[in-house]
């Protein structure tokens, strides 16, 4: 049985506002991630949701490709939208999300966080969740396009992004906190406040894929 040309449309559709969606979930991530404090994440907290959820929505059409070879009737994915109000709220709701949402809405939720960064400067409270949420936010457009890059188009893609997002992780942002971690050593010491929490942090970060291998051994 055919499936209905109605269906077929809305299928469309759905695959076509993957994107602008994994960008609305991807800026949600960024929120999100100042409520958790900036420099830290909770296990199964708001951030990893959202960036969980990106990831599921730039790999949509791979995991729709996994679940036809498991021998599941999947419809094609492939083709343009019949319906012409369809296509008309894909094109209104993506010209939305990049006119609207990333151009415009997104900067101006940065530069809310800058100013609260230096309202806790200010207030004697620590400014760095405000200063990392803004960074994330700042940077969502070389994100999205860091993320659409790891897209490898296998059935497999969902969980390969997900690989390639540790890797990023642990090659180029660990380091770098590792960096600023002794650089806050080296503050704390002449300060005479403590420091030597910052020290052990930073070979925590250097040594994070070494701590995977060590756990993975001890399992096996």
């Amino acid at each position: 049985m055919p499936v209905p040309q109605f269906l077929s449309d809305l299928l469309q559709l759905l695959l076509g506002l993957a994107v602008p969606a994994a960008f609305c979930t991807l800026a949600a991530a960024g929120v999100s991630l100042r409520h958790e404090g900036g420099t830290n994440f909770h296990v199964n907290g708001r951030t990893g949701k959202w960036v969980l959820w990106t990831v599921v929505f730039l790999t949509l059409p791979q995991l729709l490709s996994w679940i036809a070879a498991q021998g599941i009737t999947v419809p094609s994915g492939s083709g343009s939208i019949g319906t012409s109000w369809l296509a008309s709220m894909q094109t209104i709701f993506s010209n939305f999300v990049n006119q609207i949402v990333v151009a415009k809405f997104v900067p101006v939720l940065a530069a809310y966080f800058v100013l609260k960064a230096c309202l806790d400067g200010a207030a004697g409270e620590n400014p760095l969740a405000s200063i990392v949420a803004a960074l994330f936010l700042m940077s969502l457009s070389a994100t999205m396009q860091l993320m659409q890059g790891w897209n490898d188009g296998s059935q497999y893609a969902t969980t390969d992004m997900l690989a390639s997002l540790w890797n990023y992780l642990v090659g180029q942002i660990m380091p770098a906190a590792a960096g600023l971690a002794c650089v806050g050593a080296v503050i704390n010491f002449v300060r005479h406040r403590p420091w030597t929490r910052l020290v052990f942090a930073a070979i925590s970060f250097l040594s994070v894929s070494g701590l995977l291998a060590l756990f993975q051994a001890m399992a096996a």
